[in-house]
């Protein structure tokens, strides 16, 4: 595969979604440490993450919702933008910079909707004010990227549209990093905790190239906490049946919109 179809020199997704020999579910064991939600002991798990200073974001409207408790779901969504083949940091920003404004001039949010973007070259970007600190203390940052589900669900922006083709491998390495940190933060099982956009809204989101690799993002994720040594004991989940994805109809032939993928803001937010 060449890199405009998606694939970054060097790194292969063998390489990067090695963690699919990791039975998605399955307990982490060896002598790991459990996953109990304990964000100061688990600084040590986050990635990189280039903050809103870093990206230069304009000031919100209002200052973001944050609620005490964590978040149960970690949705996966693509930004319905080109499939660039700049990986450089300051593309990822400009990206973030764009998204932004749409989200505020266009869609009249008070700010970013999204918690995190991740661009085709693998830069994490925080989004909505307040999200970093909210995550290093355990809390929620209450986003606008999911339809009625806002509120226990954090949002990765994931660069690119995904109908037909795959997302880049530095890209998938960063969505595997940032998913291993939210899931040791918040103590969640990554089988049960990543979904895509299109598990709870009627949309194509994050399209069927990526919506397919959710398997082994799931794997690679558990795979990381166990090189971590951190261990998800495989449990069932003490959720409100709301918060539990209805996995609607996929919609056939939607047409992909520049920075629209699908029910954002729902009555329940």
């Amino acid at each position: 595969m060449s890199v405009s179809e998606g694939q970054c020199p060097g790194v292969s997704r063998r390489t990067v979604l090695r963690g699919a020999a990791v039975t998605a579910g399955a307990a982490l064991l060896g002598g790991a440490a459990d996953l109990g939600g304990a964000p100061g002991a688990l600084a040590s798990t986050a990635p990189r993450v280039y903050t809103r200073s870093e990206w230069g974001a304009r000031s919100a409207k209002a200052g973001a919702q944050v609620l005490a408790k964590g978040p149960d779901r970690i949705v996966v969504h693509h930004t319905a933008t080109s499939n660039s083949t700049d990986y450089s940091a300051s593309h990822a920003a400009a990206l973030s910079r764009s998204i932004q404004r749409f989200h505020m001039d266009t869609n009249g949010w008070s700010d970013i909707g999204q918690q995190l973007t991740v661009s085709r070259g693998g830069y994490i970007m925080e989004g909505r004010n307040r999200t970093l600190p909210a995550i290093r203390d355990g809390g929620h940052v209450v986003g606008a990227h999911t339809a009625d589900h806002n509120s226990h669900a954090i949002g990765i922006e994931s660069e690119g549209t995904y109908t037909s083709s795959a997302p880049t491998d530095k890209l998938l390495e960063s969505l595997i990093a940032t998913c291993a940190w939210l899931c040791a933060v918040y103590g969640l099982n990554p089988a049960q905790a990543i979904v895509g956009h299109r598990d709870y809204n009627v949309t194509t989101c994050p399209g069927d190239g990526l919506y397919k690799l959710l398997p082994e993002l799931r794997s690679g994720t558990s795979a990381r906490l166990r090189s971590l040594g951190l261990r998800v004991a495989q449990r069932a989940e003490d959720v409100p049946a709301a918060h539990l994805p209805g996995f609607p109809a996929v919609p056939q032939g939607e047409r992909v919109v520049l920075f629209h993928h699908g029910p954002a803001v729902g009555d329940l937010d």
